[in-house]
C-alpha cells in the first residue's frame, strides 16, 4: 500500500477519494442546515442531541477532520509536485486546449475555502461541541440562536457567500476530476458526470448561501 503515498498516481487516488468523502459530508451538512429555515427545534435536536458531545458524534468528527486533513495535505503535496515538475518553463502549443478557470486555480480556491473553514469552525463547532466536550465556559446549547447571531452581521454573510462561490468553482472541477482519477473516465459518461457535478455543486452551494441569506433576512423557523 506504500504506492498510495509514494507514487504520483497513488497520491492522486487518495486525494480523489478524500475529495468524494468531503462532498458526501457537504451534502449531509447542507441538508441539516436547511432544517433551520423550517424549524429551530428540530435543528437544535439534530445539533445538540444527535450531533452533540456524544461518542458517535466525536467519532464522526474525528473521521471528518481526518478526511478534510488528508484532502488538504495531499492537495498541497500534489501542487508542489506539479510545480516542481514544470519548473519555470512554459511551453507554447499550436493547438491550445481550452482549460476551465476553476481547473487552473484549484489550489487557490482550496486555500480560500480552507481559510474560511477555520473561521466557520471557530464560529460554530468550537462554540458548541468543542467547548461542551472540554467543559470550557460559555458553551452554546441553543445552536439555532447561535446561527442567528452569527448571520446577523452582514459582513459575515458576505464572507460566507464569497466562500461558497469559491466552493462552487472548486466542486465543479473536483467532482468529475475525482471520478476520472478513480477510473470512471470513458467518453460516454464523462459529459454526464460533468453535468451531474455542476448540478451537485449548484445544489450544495445554493443551499448554503440560502441559509446564510435567509437567516440574516429573518426568513427562518417558518414552520414554528
Amino acid at each position: 500500500m506504500s504506492w498510495l503515498i509514494k507514487s504520483s498516481i497513488g497520491r492522486k487516488f487518495v486525494q480523489s477519494i478524500s475529495g468524494l468523502f468531503v462532498i458526501l459530508f457537504l451534502l449531509f451538512h447542507v441538508c441539516m442546515n436547511l432544517v433551520l429555515i423550517f424549524n429551530y427545534e428540530t435543528y437544535n435536536f439534530l445539533a445538540n442531541e444527535v450531533l452533540g458531545a456524544n461518542w458517535w458524534a466525536i467519532v464522526g468528527t474525528v473521521v471528518i477532520f481526518f478526511g478534510f486533513g488528508v484532502h488538504i495535505i495531499y492537495s498541497i503535496i500534489l501542487t508542489l509536485q506539479n510545480r516542481k515538475a514544470r519548473g519555470n518553463i512554459r511551453y507554447e502549443s499550436s493547438s491550445k486546449t481550452p482549460v476551465a478557470w476553476s481547473s487552473k486555480n484549484m489550489f487557490v480556491l482550496g486555500l480560500v475555502i480552507a481559510l474560511f473553514l477555520v473561521l466557520h469552525l471557530y464560529q460554530m463547532w468550537y462554540q458548541m461541541q468543542f467547548k461542551e466536550l472540554f467543559m470550557i465556559e460559555g458553551a452554546r446549547h441553543d445552536s439555532a440562536q447561535l446561527v442567528e447571531e452569527v448571520f446577523s452581521n452582514i459582513w459575515v454573510v458576505i464572507i460566507y457567500v464569497v466562500a461558497f462561490i469559491a466552493l462552487w468553482f472548486h466542486l465543479t472541477h473536483g467532482f468529475w476530476s475525482a471520478l476520472h482519477t478513480v477510473g470512471w473516465n470513458n467518453d460516454i459518461w464523462m459529459k454526464r458526470i460533468k453535468m451531474i457535478g455542476n448540478v451537485l455543486a449548484a445544489l450544495i452551494c445554493i443551499g448554503y448561501i440560502a441559509v446564510a441569506v435567509l437567516v440574516h433576512l429573518g426568513y427562518s423557523n417558518l414552520l414554528a
